[in-house]
């Protein structure tokens, strides 16, 4: 009996494994509409931390960024096939361009250290634009502001458990500490947001060492919203 050949995996059973597990697990409360685009973002987020991590010289990260920056703002169509990542980015519809905030704030962190307050400001700013846009595409137009203040708050709470230089901690948690009030609620579509935002608040508090407590605040938040 001639042996079958293996399914081709679908590009976004090969991103889902790249995902630190904070992310798989917030993604895992995406209703399934939602659950493509969440994870192109979440994907994009960790591939462009990833080119900073893996370039040896600030100007071999800009480089790569370059192409990214370039690449979100031209046409899926104009795409080059082959790579998961972009595969599963035409998941929002041509909305693709509302990205390029995200690659504009990790080039800000490729500045000599320490970084000035106002390139952390724009790495923050654009998270938050991305977790806005994601409501966008989404279609929760309604709900973009909240978005991006959980985006705003987990970008500030994950950078502050990050950086190694003491300087640049010591302004990322001034940051932290001027978000007043209560983190919004946002509808099921848009939950994972919020779990990342809750669980990067509390790795923070908790000195950045995470916690076994992970999974089970990622289902309170996931199904309850808070």
């Amino acid at each position: 009996m001639p042996k079958q050949p293996a399914p081709e995996s679908r590009p976004e059973d090969q991103l889902l494994p790249m995902l630190p597990q904070t992310m798989q697990l917030a993604l895992a409360y995406a209703p399934s509409r939602a659950r493509l685009p969440t994870l192109a973002l979440l994907a994009l987020d960790q591939r462009l931390a990833g080119l900073l991590r893996h370039s040896r010289e600030p100007m071999m990260a800009q480089i790569r960024l370059a192409w990214w920056r370039e690449t979100l703002g031209r046409d899926a169509s104009e795409w080059p096939e082959g790579e998961p990542l972009l595969a599963v980015l035409r998941s929002w519809q041509g909305a693709n361009a509302m990205l390029v905030p995200l690659v504009d704030g990790w080039e800000a962190l490729t500045g000599e250290a320490p970084l000035a307050p106002a390139a952390l400001e724009e790495m923050v700013d654009g998270r938050a634009a991305a977790f806005a846009a994601l409501a966008r595409t989404l279609g929760r137009e309604d709900e973009a502001d909240a978005a991006q203040v959980l985006g705003r708050r987990w970008a500030l709470a994950d950078l502050a458990t990050k950086l190694n230089h003491p300087g640049e901690s010591v302004v990322v948690r001034r940051l932290v500490l001027g978000e007043k009030g209560a983190s919004p609620r946002v509808s099921r579509s848009l939950r994972p947001l919020a779990v990342l935002e809750g669980l990067a608040r509390d790795n923070l508090a908790r000195g950045g060492s995470g916690s076994a407590r992970s999974v089970f605040k990622a289902m309170r938040i996931g199904l309850l919203g808070r």
